[in-house]
């Protein structure tokens, strides 16, 4: 089956990086020197380097988040339930950032830890990015550079088609998923993983690379996908597409009043489930103090549970 590939989730994402960099750091979300963490759980994906990357890898801290920027090294880092309370079910879980870093703590590893606090394997994918300026002040700069959004069109017919903004190529954070999917197969025995219960979520350019996976992969065979305040344009849905939970807020730029992507899904026939929140933004994570948003995590186990995502097989 031939479909549109997702150059849309390109430009998602991309949109988000170009709108939201800017007031970011106007909202006092200043940019710290961060010195990189340890991550001895971390196991390289071995899918190369990064074409034109001179800078190494390095790391900020913004909103009391570490971040990181410059990876040309993929790694997964597994976050496994304690013994006794796996039921099988794995996720990986892809960080957001525009493509150009990622928010390592609020959109990887707290949500794989509250994921294998419920019996999922949990794996959090620190997949390659754009390059940005190797020094903190060039890329300060570049960032707060004024970035301006299309203009508004004077045709209402075409107010639920919003002009594309500059598509970018995914192939490395293809490559970098469909790697952690393979190594997850690999290792499902040691890791407890039931092979056909490998689901996947994201968070804003990480659900980008959630839907682009989920639509483009010839080897991943995602059982579910949870795009988290990603994109909302329609779609061309393949008949194999996996069931999909869908969380965004009205108040987040991403969202302007966009259904397609969900309808795309809906009229595919593939289940789907949507939760559109009064407020909470963008990038909340797991949630942001007085947020209607801060529950969709619960009824993302809820979504699970039900549709026996997370159901152990018996007799074991």
């Amino acid at each position: 089956m031939t479909y549109i590939p997702i150059n849309v989730a390109k430009a998602w994402l991309f949109a988000c990086f170009l709108i939201f960099a800017a007031p970011v750091l106007a909202q006092d979300g200043t940019i710290y020197p961060l010195k990189a963490p340890a991550e001895p759980k971390a196991i390289p994906l071995g899918t190369g380097g990064v074409d034109g990357q001179k800078a190494p890898e390095t790391w900020f801290r913004q909103w009391g988040d570490p971040m990181a920027r410059n990876i040309s090294s993929a790694t997964l880092t597994p976050f496994l339930p304690a013994p006794g309370k796996a039921n099988g079910t794995a996720v990986i879980v892809a960080p957001g950032g525009g493509f150009r870093w990622l928010s390592m703590d609020n959109e990887g590893w707290e949500v794989a830890k509250a994921l294998a606090d419920q019996g999922i394997a949990a794996f959090v994918l620190k997949y390659r990015l754009h390059p940005t300026p190797e020094s903190l002040d060039d890329f300060k700069a570049w960032m707060e550079q004024p970035r301006t959004s299309p203009a508004a069109s004077s045709n209402t017919t075409q107010r639920t088609t919003p002009p594309r903004p500059p598509q970018l190529d995914l192939s490395n954070q293809l490559e970098d998923a469909e790697a952690a999917y393979a190594l997850i197969l690999k290792r499902a025995k040691e890791w407890g993983v039931d092979t056909g219960r490998i689901g996947m979520i994201g968070f804003s350019a990480g659900a980008g690379l959630t839907m682009h996976a989920a639509l483009n992969s010839k080897t991943m065979k995602l059982a579910f996908i949870g795009p988290i305040y990603g994109g909302m344009g329609p779609v061309e849905v393949p008949k194999n597409a996996p069931p999909m939970f869908n969380v965004i807020a009205t108040d987040d730029f991403l969202f302007r009043g966009q259904f397609g992507v969900i309808d795309s899904w809906y009229k595919a026939g593939i289940p789907v489930e949507f939760h559109l929140y009064q407020n909470g933004g963008h990038g909340f994570g797991l949630g942001n103090p007085d947020r209607t948003s801060n529950r969709w995590f619960d009824a993302f186990m809820h979504w699970l549970n039900v549709n026996k995502f997370v159901t152990p097989k018996s007799g074991k």
